[in-house]
């Protein structure tokens, strides 16, 4: 066998008709020249979202290929979050749902709990509940919340604060996202606008202006470079990548605009068809000497409950609203309904409003709200609570406030964050399913007080204290006892 007949055979991209059979050279070239002729025209896509045509093209015409980072430019960030900002400021919606929000998600604050037995472990509880007390963390977490959907991102940073009683001098100082910036513009894929990562993506330090940019005594070339460790930093992640955030209530700005707009036109015109204004006119011609001149456009003032002359030849036709001032509140509504839709906010809660609800509407709408604020929770313990609790717990053993051998069994599966719970709106079913649950062990008054923001071993303490010292019994629950179920059944269908 020759050395030639050894070579492997090349073969040459088959390609195949609509019958799943090879095309010859002449099919091949002219299906080649049909896609090439295609591509020419315009893309040809199986999806309809994909074609370009002469309705949507406009629609289509802001999309881009930007990364998230690109997005999310330091001008872009900064437009929306002054819009953000006014509209929050300056519209009563805006700022009601943002503050609704905040409270249902943080509240009166978490408060931590420790799943370690022995009375040092109580004994660190009181203490960083102390120590929370006298720095005011729940309303610095309301803070970082609100400053989170408002302008995207929240940042903190901590501190020494001698001036605290307590024997932990941490302190937490919240700093708004315009101070974390680069004023020397520095080239670095590395770098997000004064946010350095190292090679595994995680932030190493943050370049923070000394002084606010809005400030009159600014002066934006004086910063300080901050560890990352020292630096609490919190925004809603949507894209790979994503290194900066954006304000959460950007969907819903354009919407924000157009609802006080169209409620200071609605109001503007029923003040003007409720006044007494109107104009006075003639019917008569133009040259008819008979009618007194009168100047044009000029303006009569009137007084309330009295009668009035007009020259001779003149009529008076009151101002009339047009524009159907009936359907306003349902415009209202539709609108609220797709701003609080970014939020997972029902409108009910986002009007503060359950007038055209019935009960179980309202409480099966409310379900998607808890399930955001239970994601934004748990968001909230990893990048803030957690930080801060392991900081505290760094200065406290120092301090001799906790001890070394506690502070290494204190790790994320041995502490609990309790959050407040969310209102019941029938308090009766909710005790008779958990009366169920318990019979059954599907359920345990661990878990039941925790989803109230309650420590079970202190309610269960209580609860013993009042039925033995004070007789206070311990009733069954009226749903569940033999009497009651009797009394459903007789009672007529």
């Amino acid at each position: 066998m020759n050395a030639q007949a050894l070579q492997p055979i090349r073969r040459q991209p088959m390609i195949l008709d609509h019958r799943g059979d090879p095309m010859t050279a002449r099919s091949e070239a002219a299906f080649v020249a049909g896609q090439r002729k295609a591509f020419a025209r315009g893309l040809r896509a199986g999806y309809d979202a994909a074609q370009t045509t002469v309705e949507n093209r406009r629609h289509w015409s802001q999309t881009d290929a930007l990364s998230a980072n690109a997005a999310l430019s330091p001008l872009v960030r900064k437009i929306l979050r002054e819009r953000a900002r006014y509209e929050i400021a300056n519209n009563s919606y805006a700022s009601g749902i943002v503050s609704t929000l905040v409270n249902y998600s943080v509240g009166t604050g978490p408060r931590l709990q420790l799943r370690i037995k022995g009375d040092d472990a109580k004994r660190a509880e009181r203490s960083f509940a102390e120590w929370a007390a006298e720095v005011n963390l729940p309303a610095k977490l309301r803070t970082l919340r609100h400053a989170r959907c408002q302008d995207g991102e929240a940042f903190g940073v901590f501190l020494y604060n001698p001036n605290l009683t307590h024997a932990v001098k941490l302190d937490v100082s919240e700093i708004e996202s315009d101070q974390v910036t680069d004023p020397s513009l520095t080239v670095d894929a590395r770098n997000a606008d004064g946010v350095w990562f190292d090679a595994f993506g995680q932030p190493s330090r943050y370049r923070i202006l000394r002084t606010h940019p809005g400030d009159s005594l600014s002066n934006p070339s004086a910063f300080d470079d901050v560890d990352a460790a020292q630096v609490l930093h919190t925004f809603r992640r949507t894209r790979p990548g994503q290194r900066r955030g954006v304000t959460e209530i950007g969907p819903a700005l354009p919407l924000f605009a157009i609802l006080r707009r169209y409620t200071l036109a609605v109001i503007s015109a029923a003040e003007a068809a409720a006044n007494l204004s109107g104009v006075i006119y003639a019917d008569g011609p133009a040259n008819d000497e008979t009618a007194e001149e009168g100047a044009p456009f000029e303006v009569i003032e009137l007084e309330r409950n009295m009668f009035t002359t007009l020259p001779y030849g003149y009529k008076m036709g009151q101002m009339k609203a047009e524009q159907p001032t009936s359907t306003y509140g349902d415009v209202v509504e539709r609108i609220l309904n797709e701003i609080a839709r970014c939020l997972n906010m029902p409108l009910n809660i986002a009007m503060c409003n359950s007038r055209e609800y019935n009960f179980a509407s309202g409480r099966l709408d409310h379900q998607t709200f808890y399930v955001s604020m239970n994601v934004d929770r748990r968001d909230f313990e990893l990048t803030i609570c957690d930080r801060i609790l392991f900081a505290w717990l760094r200065e406290a053993v120092l301090t001799g406030e906790v001890s070394q051998s506690l502070a290494n069994q204190i790790s994320r599966q041995t502490r609990v964050w309790m959050w407040p719970g969310y209102p019941s709106t029938n308090p009766q079913e909710d005790a008779a399913a958990l009366e169920i649950m318990l019979r059954c062990k599907a359920e345990n008054l661990a878990n039941w007080y925790a989803e109230d923001g309650r420590d079970w071993e202190t309610e269960c303490d209580q609860r013993m204290i009042e039925e033995e010292r004070y007789g206070v019994p311990i009733a069954a629950s009226p749903a569940a006892s033999p009497s009651a179920r009797t009394q459903d059944k007789e009672k007529p269908q």
